[in-house]
């Protein structure tokens, strides 16, 4: 009995003790164990409630003339807070974990109603000396503040106009690789580069075209198109951190709408380099723990030029020198008031917007405002109620003679956004 009792003590002991040994044995040739690391991963959801004094059809017909091919900036129906009335704007599930000693990995997805698709996924470098970072994959270009952000770290419901303006709905969202060196300096300063595909139509692309006749032929751009440099810093001053930036980026325009290439229908096409600069400045200045107010604002400038191609229904082509100016800049002041509640305003303009044909000026609305306030309750970090005021005059309808009408409206956003599961913090 006294053996038997001996025994039933021995086993947990031994079973204890091997695990360990197999563990050990297990990390063999390995210097470390993935196992530890359980990936971060988060669900967001955000859906919101419009009222807009404008029918759908009309607002989906509005353009913003002269900011991208051909001319047109039309709002999306699947967009952010596109349909007055009910919208899901969007589910985000992101994943993050170490990888190793030496690779963090990141991937959001995209869910809708209808689908999903890779927003981002990429890694980076975590042990390069010398201050130097590696990141490659599918990512949100560092061009700017607001284009590498997601739209929920975003203090307002829709994005920039300048930003929408030149990036797009969706930014400028690009495959490539990044390094970036930080400075030995006693303030922040980095200096960064990226080597992107450039395939956002707005503002470049790499697709070829032709005619049907094959009379005007443009070869696709092969490897990279789109080549963007950046500098930040920061600094404080007493209650008050500065955070400021310059970006560049440069690329080839490669675009044609449908009836280009079609015959018996009228098309066109441009084929063009881009280069946009960029400034932007943050200034947050706290007034204790947890209330603040910050400043924040950017100012984008984008020269286009090249050759406009059209083809005409009765077969007819011919070809225009393209030369466009068109910039913009946002400015917004948002104040904490205490752990629940944050107030807001922003202005947008579009400033200059000189668009030469052919030698010829185009008449092309210039200096389109939009004016945005909004009040946010968020009860918990995991949740956010915000109510938003829009008037945009940004907007245009074409008239006769080649004119524009401006086509202002007025919207009110009920948004809610939610999110459940392990979140990383967010850049300053």
């Amino acid at each position: 009995m006294k053996l038997q009792k001996k025994c039933i003590l021995a086993f947990p002991i031994l079973f204890v003790w091997s695990c360990g040994f197999l563990r050990a044995q297990s990390r063999e040739g390995s210097a470390f164990d993935q196992s530890r690391y359980v990936p971060d991963i988060a669900l967001i959801l955000d859906v919101s409630g419009v009222g807009r004094d404008m029918a759908n059809e009309k607002y989906y017909s509005l353009t913003i003339p002269g900011f991208s091919y051909p001319f047109l900036n039309q709002p999306s129906p699947s967009g952010l807070n596109a349909q007055r009335g009910m919208n899901f704007n969007y589910g985000e599930m992101s994943l993050y974990s170490v990888v190793d000693p030496y690779f963090d990995l990141f991937a959001v997805i995209d869910l809708a109603p209808d689908g999903a698709g890779l927003e981002e996924a990429y890694f980076t470098t975590r042990k390069l000396p010398y201050g130097f970072k590696i990141k490659a994959g599918k990512f949100l270009a560092s061009f700017g503040r607001v284009n590498e952000q997601h739209e929920h770290y975003w203090d307002f419901a829709n994005q920039p106009l300048i930003s929408m303006a030149l990036f797009g709905e969706d930014g400028l969202n690009e495959i490539g690789a990044q390094a970036t060196w930080v400075a030995p300096t006693p303030f922040f300063l980095v200096f960064g580069g990226e080597v992107l595909n450039g395939k956002n139509q707005q503002s470049f692309g790499t697709g070829g075209f032709s005619d049907p006749q094959n009379i005007i032929s443009i070869n696709p751009v092969q490897g990279p198109n789109l080549y963007i440099g950046f500098i930040r810093s920061s600094f404080d001053i007493d209650e008050a951190s500065i955070l400021f930036g310059v970006s560049n980026a440069m690329g080839a325009a490669r675009n044609a709408d449908p009836g280009f290439s079609s015959a018996g229908e009228t098309g066109n096409a441009v084929a063009a380099n881009t280069d946009i600069a960029g400034a932007d400045l943050t200034v947050k200045y706290s007034l204790d723990a947890i209330r603040f107010i910050g400043f924040q604002s950017e100012f984008m400038f984008r020269v286009m030029k090249g050759t406009q191609y059209t083809h005409e229904s009765f077969g007819g082509d011919s070809l225009q020198s393209l030369d466009k100016h068109n910039s913009g800049f946002y400015a917004q002041l948002v104040a904490k008031l205490d752990q629940l509640w944050e107030i807001g305003v922003r202005y947008d303009l579009l400033m200059q917007n000189d668009v030469v044909l052919g030698g010829r000026n185009m008449p092309l609305p210039s200096n389109l405002p939009r004016y945005s306030a909004m009040i946010e309750y968020s009860p918990t970090e995991f949740s956010r109620l915000r109510l938003q005021f829009d008037r945009d005059q940004s907007r245009c309808l074409p008239v006769s003679g080649g004119e524009w009408s401006q086509q202002p409206y007025m919207q009110v956003i009920l948004q809610a956004n939610l999110t459940i599961g392990a979140h990383g913090a967010h850049a300053f």
